[in-house]
C-alpha cells in the first residue's frame, strides 16, 4: 500500500494513544512487525512555543542517529519503520506552522488528528469536535499540505454523535484539499469506546474517497481484523487498545493467523525489557510510575494476577517491579 509515495508493508498500525505509544512502547511494537508507528497526539500550539515537553514526545531512533547519539540497545530495533507524528488543535494556520516545524525532524507521515474524544480535547475545539465542522477540516488539511512536503493522513471517528454520523462528508473534503490516507474509527465521539464499532461506516468512507481507509476501533486479534478488511475493504487497520500488554497482535496479524496465547515467562520477559526500555528514556522515577499500568495490561488474564494488582500499583522502585514479576512467574494457569 501506498500513503502519497511511501511504501507501506504489513496490514496494521500502531494508532496513537496519548501517554502510551511514547518511544519506548513504539519501539517494542516495531519489532513485533506494525507497519507504522505514531507518535502521542503533539499539540502545535506546544511546537509553535517551542515546549519542551512537547517536543520530547518526539523522541525517536531516526532523530537520534541524526543527532549523533545512539540508542543502548541498538541492533534490536527497526529504524525503517514509518513513523507518523500525530498533531491536535483547532486552527489551521496553527496546524501550517506546526508542520513547517515538524518537517525538519523528517518524521515520515504528518497526521492529523480529529477523532480524539477527550472532553479536555474537545472543548478546546480540537479532536473530534473537528468533526462539526468539514470545512474547517479542509482548511486545515490544505494548511499541512502547504508547508510540508510529507505525506498527510487524517484520523476521525464516524461522526460527533449518533445524528451525526458524517465520516463520509469529512472525509471527502479531507482528500479535496490532498489528505493521503484517512483513518476512520467506527464509533461517534459521543460513544467514547463504548459499545461496538460500526463497520458499516467504514465500509461506506472506503467506498467514498479514492485514497486509502485505515480501520480502526475493536482490533484485538487477527481474526477481527481480518473480519474488519474483508467487510469494509479498508486497506489496513490501526490497532491502539488491541495492543496494550500484547504486542504479539502485530505479528499475528502478518502471519495470518492467531497464535498461541503467550506464556508467563514470555509475558514478564517483554514487561521487564519494555520497562527497562521506558526507564532508560524517562528515568527511574517515570520510568516506574509508568511501568504500573503496562504491567497491570500485561498480566490481564493471569490466574491470581488480580490479587497482585494492588502492589502493582503501589510499587515505587525497580526492586518492587521485580519482586512482582518473580511472583507472577510462579502463576502457570490462566483464568
Amino acid at each position: 500500500m501506498l500513503i502519497g509515495n511511501l511504501k507501506i508493508n504489513g496490514k496494521a498500525f500502531l494508532a496513537p494513544m496519548a501517554g502510551i505509544t511514547d518511544r519506548a512502547f513504539r519501539e517494542l511494537c516495531s519489532l513485533f512487525g506494525a507497519a507504522v508507528l505514531t507518535s502521542e497526539m503533539i499539540s502545535v500550539k506546544g511546537l509553535i512555543y517551542g515546549d519542551k515537553k512537547t517536543f520530547s514526545l518526539l523522541s525517536s531512533p531516526k532523530n537520534d542517529l541524526k543527532n549523533g547519539l545512539r540508542d543502548k540497545n541498538e541492533g534490536i530495533n527497526n529504524y525503517n519503520t514509518p513513523f507518523a507524528i500525530q498533531l491536535f488543535g483547532c486552527n489551521p494556520d496553527d496546524f501550517g506552522e506546526a508542520a513547517r516545524i515538524i518537517s525538519e525532524l523528517e518524521p515520515d507521515i504528518i497526521d492529523i488528528n480529529m477523532g480524539c474524544p477527550a472532553p479536555k480535547i474537545v472543548k478546546s475545539g480540537a479532536g473530534a469536535y473537528l468533526m462539526k465542522e468539514p470545512d474547517l477540516c479542509g482548511k486545515i488539511v490544505e494548511a499541512v499540505k502547504k508547508n510540508s512536503k510529507i505525506p498527510v493522513t487524517v484520523k476521525i471517528r464516524s461522526g460527533f454523535d449518533e445524528n451525526n454520523k458524517n465520516a463520509i462528508k469529512v472525509a471527502k473534503e479531507c482528500e479535496f484539499y490532498g489528505a493521503d490516507a484517512i483513518t476512520v474509527h467506527g464509533r461517534t465521539r459521543e460513544q467514547m469506546y463504548s459499545g461496538e464499532a460500526d463497520l458499516e461506516i467504514i465500509k461506506n468512507v472506503v467506498s467514498s474517497v479514492d485514497i486509502p481507509v485505515i480501520g480502526n476501533g475493536d482490533i484485538t486479534s487477527y481474526k477481527k481484523a481480518e473480519n474488519m478488511i474483508n467487510y469494509t475493504g479498508c486497506k489496513t487497520v490501526a490497532i491502539g487498545r488491541g495492543a496494550l500488554g500484547n504486542p504479539w497482535i502485530f505479528k499475528n496479524i502478518n502471519l495470518k493467523k492467531d497464535l498461541l496465547y503467550p506464556s508467563i515467562e514470555e509475558k514478564i520477559k517483554l514487561a521487564k525489557f519494555h520497562i527497562n526500555k521506558i526507564i532508560m528514556y524517562k528515568g527511574d522515577n517515570i520510568g516506574i510510575k509508568e511501568a504500573r499500568k503496562h504491567l497491570s495490561w500485561y498480566v490481564k488474564g493471569i490466574k491470581g494476577a488480580a490479587a497482585l494488582r494492588n502492589q502493582i500499583f503501589e510499587m515505587k522502585n525497580l526492586k518492587d517491579f521485580n519482586i512482582i514479576c518473580n511472583n507472577l512467574l510462579n502463576m502457570r494457569d490462566y483464568q
